[in-house]
């Protein structure tokens, strides 16, 4: 068998393309000519430079493709528009490309985002894939424009949707700063009463990405892969306090207005520097939700999905990692 991965270079896609490669499956990346490859370095993978923009690139990358995994995906922009492109566009080219050039493809695997439906309304109610699209970003309008390109294609292709909430683990860079906060002792949370979120470690998204792509119950089906458990900011800190050894921190809260304001002031920095800003006015609005959870209980029902990874288990060796690396 033989897997074409997009966005291999990356966090999630290097980790699936290991876990392919493990389970004696042949694995094609797509990959930009400025792609950093240092996480496919030394693998028996084949590289192919093309680009999911140029769709006239793609026919080499799917021939002779069995199953398709699309992890890439743009995460900042500076407007709606760039969200569209990266995502949704992106998506409906490599869609059309496979409909065209692999048409007999076992598996259309799309990674999505918990961000394309929205957050839950309380702590008893976390989202299903049977919860109505309410997104609150253009990150995550961009994700539901890509599910709906993905799902229209349903009655062509095998598809399948996977959507993860937040994603850390080993070679993660986006999760870095709040442990490096930690290793400096301090601990800031945002706003004066408690945040839920669910979060999942790298390796128990890959695996449950693998039992969705595999199964055939889930062809046409969408599935959260995910922590059972919904955390607070408090358990991360406190957890995240002990993986780096640290007696003690100093759980700072900031109120909503002060993260909005700081939020405006990096977006106009970002638009000045002419480049998307690492954080922004809508990533702001992100981290004032109180309830960014989801419910497992499909995957778990449907695939036999159980989270395998603890998260002082996931925060220890993510830790680990960062100090080999040096980025700790």
């Amino acid at each position: 068998m033989r897997a074409l991965v997009t966005g291999a270079t990356g966090f999630i896609g290097s980790h699936l393309v290991d876990a392919l490669l493990e389970r004696g499956i042949e694995v094609r990346c797509i990959v930009r000519r400025s792609s950093n490859r240092r996480w496919l370095t030394g693998k028996p993978v084949e590289l192919v430079e093309a680009s999911l923009d140029a769709p006239d690139t793609l026919p080499r990358a799917l021939q002779g493709v069995d199953i398709v995994f699309h992890i890439a995906g743009v995460i900042a922009a500076r407007t709606f528009q760039e969200f569209l492109r990266g995502n949704r566009d992106a998506t409906a080219n490599l869609l059309h490309a496979t409909l065209r050039f692999a048409p007999n493809v076992k598996r259309f695997l799309f990674l999505s985002s918990l961000a394309a439906v929205g957050p839950a309304p309380s702590l008893s109610e976390p989202v299903t894939e049977d919860t109505p699209y309410h997104p609150i970003t253009a990150y995550g309008r961009s994700k539901q424009a890509a599910e709906e390109v993905v799902l229209a294609a349903r009655t062509e292709l095998p598809i399948t949707i996977v959507r993860p909430p937040a994603v850390y683990g080993p070679r993660d860079a986006a999760t870095l700063p709040f442990f490096r906060a930690i290793r400096y002792g301090l601990a800031p949370i945002i706003g004066l009463r408690e945040k839920y979120l669910s979060l999942v470690h790298v390796r128990d998204l890959v695996e449950g990405i693998l039992l969705a792509a595999f199964a055939e119950a889930a062809i046409g089906r969408v599935y959260f892969i995910s922590s059972e458990e919904f955390y607070t900011w408090y358990q991360l800190s406190e957890i995240a306090r002990v993986a780096l050894g640290r007696r003690r921190i100093l759980r700072l809260r900031i109120p909503h207005a002060v993260v909005m304001g700081v939020a405006s002031i990096a977006e106009v920095s970002g638009w000045l520097l002419s480049r998307p800003p690492v954080f922004d006015f809508e990533k702001g609005r992100d981290l004032l939700q109180p309830y960014w959870i989801c419910s497992t209980e499909r995957a778990r029902r449907e695939l036999g999905y159980r989270q395998q990874v603890g998260l002082a288990e996931g925060m220890h060796e993510t830790v680990a990692w960062y100090r080999a690396q040096g980025w700790l």
